[in-house]
């Protein structure tokens, strides 16, 4: 069987659908054993909240590590358990009208299909089997003895840490970055659609809408119903 001749990476929070890291997170917390585990977990993530804002401007890696350590103590069985009512209850509903669609288009040019998120593994990785993709660099959670320990494996999917992977998944799958195809809505992905040949701005904030402008990336809308 022969290989895709290039691959096509997709963001997947604000490019593919609308939520982002928080909102499988809240669910999470909020679906604890009992109502005491749920108010204390959700105490310190409370406690956490102004640094993660903080965070999310001005380092990606940290804000998804302080989010992350919203987990430490979840059992690994649970958040296996819950995956499939995360995806069905949080991230299906908010899957964007025409994302299939994008996605397809680059599956049928025989293009390799793969979602790079800070989104945990086991959440992600249901995405990718309901649009058709073929796989996902994704974020892990560390466990220990069947349960989290609030720390993310290495490598941290965040930032311009995205631009290395492409690349280093790139080398290892024989693709030319030249030939390959990066879609993001946001500017600080910047890294990662500048390391391939043909970027473009998918639902772009309004520093991505010029840059795509500036350079004649294309850019595409899949927020509409219409």
């Amino acid at each position: 069987m022969t290989s895709p001749v290039t691959a096509s990476y997709f963001d997947v929070d604000g490019t593919l659908i609308s939520t982002n890291l928080v909102h499988p997170t809240l669910f999470y917390l909020v679906n604890q054993g009992t109502p005491v585990q749920t108010a204390m977990r959700f105490g310190r993530a409370l406690l956490r909240a102004p640094a993660m804002g903080l965070a999310e401007l001005a380092d990606r890696r940290t804000f998804n590590e302080l989010l992350y350590a919203s987990y430490e103590g979840m059992s690994e069985d649970r958040l296996v358990l819950l995956a499939d009512e995360v995806f069905d209850t949080v991230i299906k509903p908010a899957i964007f009208p025409h994302a299939r669609s994008l996605v397809r288009q680059n599956l049928e040019r025989g293009h390799r299909v793969v979602f790079i998120s800070g989104a945990l593994d086991f959440i992600i990785d249901k995405l990718v089997e309901h649009l058709g993709a073929h796989e996902a660099i994704s974020n892990r959670l560390e466990m220990k003895n069947g349960h989290c320990t609030g720390k993310l494996e290495k490598p941290v999917v965040a930032g311009p840490e995205k631009a290395r992977l492409i690349r280093e998944h790139a080398r290892d799958h024989g693709f030319d970055l030249e030939e390959c195809y990066a879609f993001s809505d946001s500017y600080s992905d910047l890294p990662m659609l500048s390391v391939v040949g043909h970027p473009a701005a998918v639902n772009p904030d309004p520093r991505l809408a010029l840059l795509a402008k500036a350079y004649s990336w294309p850019s595409f809308d899949l927020r509409a119903s219409a």
